[in-house]
């Protein structure tokens, strides 16, 4: 009978590269809790009373490390931390946001929008709207948020603010918030980030990340944070009729990738969930997994999926047959 591997519990700590902030292994991701409704039930946003609820137990549980963003409801999720945060002790969390996106009002009786904006004012604007929203008079880590299309700028005008910030202390840690590792391996290399935030790249169904930008980062002292751990739905309502793949519809070959991957789970007991999350957090570059959660009851599972026992035996099954990458690290495969 083979030991179960050790993982980290959701409430230890690891270092955003060399900054001293400290987050918990397992954070709360802050899109679902903003009342924007689910791509897979549109008649069923988080209320607010329960996106507010649902933030104060995660800190409760010692789940410390919190991520929004001004596009996360249109403001909606940034206001959300806003208000359960209030009269919270500064200390007891850490929370990032992020930059590229800039809010304006609606028409009459319409809700607010977005645009783009990675100009040197715009990150400006959008991070001392985000501090108002917040009712914050810092953040731990402010990241740009996909300048996939505005690389350039980026460069030249945002993080440029960005490391600003960062020296008169108003800001801890900077980095990028992306779902593509290339251009986050570009910033790295042009030596402005502390740490990113990489969603969707590094999971159990993708693990493009592995051989070029997870090294570079883990030897350069970079942190990584893993959004999307369930490419967006696949993996967490597993492959069934409607499942998403990176906000899309999973095609023909990722449904049968990811039925293939859920029958070697069946085969060990393990949720399918469980396997998604302890895989991400065994590669040692990634110091925190962040899924989002739109309940307390969803938010309580995510604790319990992380700690729950996996044998050794599971990864090298996925690995045997294919359907993982032979060089990834894999729960207690390292120091």
């Amino acid at each position: 009978m083979t030991t179960p591997s050790p993982m980290p519990r959701a409430t230890d700590t690891a270092e955003i590269g060399r900054t001293g902030v400290r987050v918990s292994r397992l954070g709360l991701g802050g899109v679902a809790l903003s009342g924007a409704p689910p791509a897979t039930d549109p008649q069923r946003p988080t209320p607010e009373d329960e996106g507010v609820a649902l933030i104060l137990r995660s800190l409760a549980l010692g789940l410390t490390y919190l991520d929004t963003a001004p596009m996360y409801g249109v403001g909606q999720s940034e206001a959300r931390y806003g208000r359960a945060l209030r009269g919270v002790p500064r200390d007891r969390f850490v929370l990032s946001t992020k930059v590229g996106r800039v809010l304006r009002p609606g028409a009459p009786g319409a809700p607010p929008t977005w645009a783009f904006d990675f100009s040197a004012a715009g990150v400006r604007a959008s991070f001392e709207s985000s501090l108002t929203r917040l009712g914050l008079e810092r953040v731990d880590i402010l990241f740009v948020h996909d300048p996939d299309d505005h690389h350039a700028q980026a460069v030249a005008e945002a993080f440029p603010v960005l490391m600003e910030l960062r020296a008169q202390g108003r800001v801890k840690a900077i980095g990028a918030g992306m779902n593509q590792w290339q251009m986050e391996l570009d910033f790295a290399r042009r030596g402005f980030c502390d740490c990113f935030l990489l969603a969707g790249r590094y999971t159990l169904l993708d693990q493009s990340a592995l051989p070029e930008f997870l090294p570079y980062c883990l030897e350069h002292g970079i942190s990584v944070v893993a959004g999307g751990p369930y490419n967006s739905g696949i993996l967490a309502v597993g492959p069934r009729e409607g499942a998403t793949y990176n906000y899309r519809p999973a095609d023909v070959a990722m449904m049968d990738k990811a039925r293939r991957i859920a029958a070697v789970c069946a085969r060990h007991s393990v949720d399918l969930r469980a396997a998604a999350l302890q895989f991400v957090l065994a590669h040692p570059a990634i110091v925190s997994v962040i899924p989002g959660a739109r309940s307390i009851a969803e938010v309580e599972e995510n604790v319990a999926l992380l700690e729950r026992p996996t044998p050794p035996g599971l990864w090298a099954d996925l690995k045997d047959a294919a359907l993982l990458d032979p060089a990834a690290p894999t729960p207690g495969s390292h120091p």
